[in-house]
């Protein structure tokens, strides 16, 4: 699975640099010289780091072979992405990448199935999507008090609902 770690933004400058919209935790390894970085849309890419450099809190690439601001402005919106499968396990027990959250069955502590994630947002505070069969999607803060059971090895995870959250559409 590819996952996002930048999106390529404006041109910086006439020679070629770009700005980078950092989505990982980590972009001191994900963008250092001689990276290869795939992208979305594939034709664009692979894209080859020469230099890294921030500036007032924003990342600027020099790419391999962007030499102008046309050839930067050409890859406005790029998406830069690795494979999942490249990523080391974590050592936090309760960090997880979304591709290993959607998709997982939702319990509540009972045991009642609820549902299943369906997506990950990221608006402020992370919010699991859980969607239901035949009923409104519910939306459930991800943290440790609400959802204190994930397993990945047996595909769930178990949801602590506060009354409610999975009767709003009732």
């Amino acid at each position: 699975m590819q996952l996002v770690v930048g999106r390529i933004g404006r041109p910086h400058g006439v020679r070629g640099e770009v700005t980078v919209e950092v989505r990982t935790d980590a972009p001191e390894q994900r963008f250092t010289p001689g990276v290869a970085l795939d992208t979305d849309p594939a034709a664009r890419g692979p894209l080859v780091v020469e230099g890294v450099r921030w500036n007032k809190g924003i990342l600027m690439l020099a790419l391999a072979g962007v030499e102008s601001r046309e050839d930067a402005e050409a890859l406005r919106d790029t998406l830069l992405v690795v494979d999942s499968a490249d990523l080391p396990p974590s050592d936090d027990p309760d960090e997880f990448h979304d591709h290993q959250l959607i998709g997982l069955a939702v319990r509540t502590t009972d045991g009642s199935a609820v549902g299943k994630v369906a997506e990950v947002l990221h608006h402020g505070q992370d919010l699991l999507v859980v969607r239901r069969a035949g009923r409104d999607d519910a939306y459930v803060p991800f943290v440790k008090e609400l959802v204190p059971d994930v397993n990945l090895a047996k595909g769930f995870l178990v949801v602590a609902a506060p009354p409610g959250l999975f009767d709003l559409d009732v």
